[in-house]
């Protein structure tokens, strides 16, 4: 019986634990089936406070929990594991009924992502895979950072006549911090997750798919045009991600009212919209930076703009491009004015504002780009295929939407023998063909 207890323990210290959670006892089987084969430990609870308990009594490296469940839904249970369990990454199973509450398990329960329920196998399988990576690799990070400190600690108490010793040390610490730079650049990878996760969120909310990176795409152009730095042209993509985020929840009607439309209430709710975007991300400290852009999209360069009323070189000029590119957008889809405007008329529209609304060197810039993609828009056709004449190497001139909601690849997309077996998959659930536009530059045809 020892012997027994012995060899149990040391296989729970060297696999990972993971914890199910989920009312329904099918979808915990369906999960064991999955996980078991591929060497995890699986525990599994029928509600929160069932996983809080489990939780107490031993440790656990990942948490999949579904959203709906009675007493203690999934993002009131995240928040506990949290709170007081940070270290476990933490999961959602959701559908996308379940997108308030999703939103609300992001902010409060820090979710490392979320999984549609039906999910797709290999999906869930690979999440779980990295996700338990990037926690090692955080273990990693603390444990060279604490050594970092230990060396530091003794390089201060050498003497001088210890001054190889000193060289060769620097040489480790040098070692080191290339280590920490790595530890570093995943966990800038893993924030980066969470933006296109909140984006994903906004985008469906306002049923425009793959918006939101049109305008990123075109910000950070505009920046490299107007001389941002690396810095700021990250800032400037994540806000320009996210910056519909404080209008989530706003109603559906005054979500699509155009503002010059809207009467003295609606226009004190909806003009606080980044306000509310600034305030959601304020838990997450390398966005705090792009949270201030959001705050400062909509100020004008006379003044008048909102929130603040901040007037001419007082609005950084990141935010002054994010307004341009912005209302570029927002008037062709009828959101500025009681009409939607053609590209060309968005752009006259800009042009009148110069020096009002806008400022002119972003402005200036922003036609320059406007004239490139003109021009490389002539020069690049495509062809419209369909799933069956799809082969490897191929890559996307549009985006590839499902209905006018979901963004599934975006354009300039390089497509495999996988991406297109799912293609085929796809098509065969929803009965219904996708019109997929390819670069038609001579290959593959």
């Amino acid at each position: 019986m020892s012997s027994n207890s012995n060899a149990e323990q040391l296989q729970s210290n060297s696999v990972a634990t993971l914890l199910f959670v989920d009312d329904e006892a099918n979808i915990l089987s369906a999960l064991k089936r999955l996980f078991r084969p591929l060497g995890y430990r699986i525990i599994t609870a029928q509600s929160g406070r069932e996983g809080l308990e489990l939780l107490q009594q031993q440790t656990v490296d990942l948490v999949i929990s579904d959203m709906r469940m009675p007493e203690m839904d999934g993002a009131a249970f995240l928040e506990q594991v949290v709170a007081h369990w940070p270290d476990t990454v933490r999961i959602l199973l959701t559908g996308y009924a379940d997108l308030t509450s999703t939103i609300k398990a992001v902010n409060s329960g820090q979710i490392y992502r979320y999984i549609s329920k039906p999910w797709e196998e290999n999906d869930i399988t690979l999440s779980v895979k990295r996700a338990l990576e990037q926690k090692n690799l955080e273990a990693d990070r603390d444990r060279l950072q604490a050594l970092t400190r230990k060396q530091n600690e003794e390089l201060k108490q050498l003497n001088a006549s210890l001054e190889d010793k000193v060289r060769a040390r620097t040489g480790e610490l040098q070692q080191t911090v290339s280590f920490l730079e790595l530890a570093q650049e995943s966990l800038d990878s893993s924030y980066q997750t969470t933006v296109e996760l909140f984006s994903n969120l906004i985008e469906m909310r306002e049923h425009r798919a793959g918006h939101a990176r049109q305008v990123a795409e075109q910000a950070v152009q505009l920046g490299q045009l107007c001389g941002l730095d690396a810095a700021d042209l990250r800032n400037l993509r994540n806000a320009a991600l996210l910056r519909n985020v404080g209008k989530v929840g706003l109603a559906d009607s005054l979500l699509k009212k155009p503002l010059s439309t809207m009467n003295d209430a609606e226009h004190k709710t909806f003009t606080r919209h980044p306000i509310i975007g600034e305030g959601v991300l304020m838990a997450l400290e390398p966005l705090h930076d792009a949270a201030r852009l959001i705050r400062h999209q909509h100020e004008q360069i006379d003044g008048k703009g909102y929130p603040d009323h901040l007037k001419g070189e007082a609005i950084p000029l990141a935010a002054q491009i994010l307004k341009v590119v912005g209302d570029y957008h927002d008037l062709q889809h009828g959101l500025v004015l009681s009409v939607h405007l053609d590209a060309t008329g968005a752009r006259d529209y800009l042009i009148e504002q110069r020096g009002s609304r806008y400022d002119p060197r972003a402005l200036d810039m922003f036609r320059k780009l406007l004239g490139r993609q003109a021009e490389q828009v002539n020069t690049v056709s495509e062809r419209c295929v369909k799933s069956n004449g799809l082969q490897t190497g191929m890559v996307l001139s549009r985006d590839l939407v499902l209905g006018d909601k979901v963004l599934l690849l975006s354009k300039g997309y390089p497509l495999n023998d996988s991406l297109i077996e799912r293609i085929h998959h796809l098509e065969e659930s929803i009965d219904d063909d996708l019109d997929i536009y390819i670069i038609n530059d001579g290959v593959n045809q």
